[in-house]
């Protein structure tokens, strides 16, 4: 069910990416060279893509929402198994696996269009159907 308005994920974005950031030092994994690496990417692209998204905070309106959404769920599913791919999971696994599930469920549940839009097409009469004119 997606429930998440389009203006909601857009804030989420830009807050959760900069947090992505700061994990390294926010968790403690700062030494941790791969561990922080695939975190500063991964906020990093985060807050890219959603720069170029055409919602309500996107500046250059360049990816739809649907590709964005598609971004996030790939992204997360990459943090999620970073771990294991990168060989850090015997140090640190579990910042990793729960932001890219949040990014995952997040992608999952964010409607596709704005609010603003569904609500004005759900809104169009529709057509009367009068009795047909003949002519002869």
């Amino acid at each position: 069910m997606r429930f998440i308005p389009t203006k909601v994920h857009a804030l989420l974005d830009y807050v959760v990416g900069a947090l992505i950031i700061a994990a390294p030092w926010a968790f403690g994994f700062s030494n941790n060279q791969a561990a922080s690496w695939v975190t500063l990417t991964a906020g990093c692209s985060a807050l890219l893509y959603s720069l170029c998204t055409n919602y309500e905070l996107g500046a250059f309106k360049l990816l739809s929402m649907n590709a964005h959404l598609i971004l996030d769920v790939l992204s997360g599913i990459l943090m999620m198994a970073s771990p294991w791919i990168f060989g850090f999971a015997d140090e640190v696994w579990l910042p990793h696996v729960l932001i890219g599930a949040f990014e995952v469920m997040t992608a999952l549940m964010t409607r596709t269009r704005p609010r603003i839009v569904e609500t004005a097409a759900s809104k169009v009469a529709p057509i009367q159907q009068t009795e047909p004119v003949y002519t002869f």
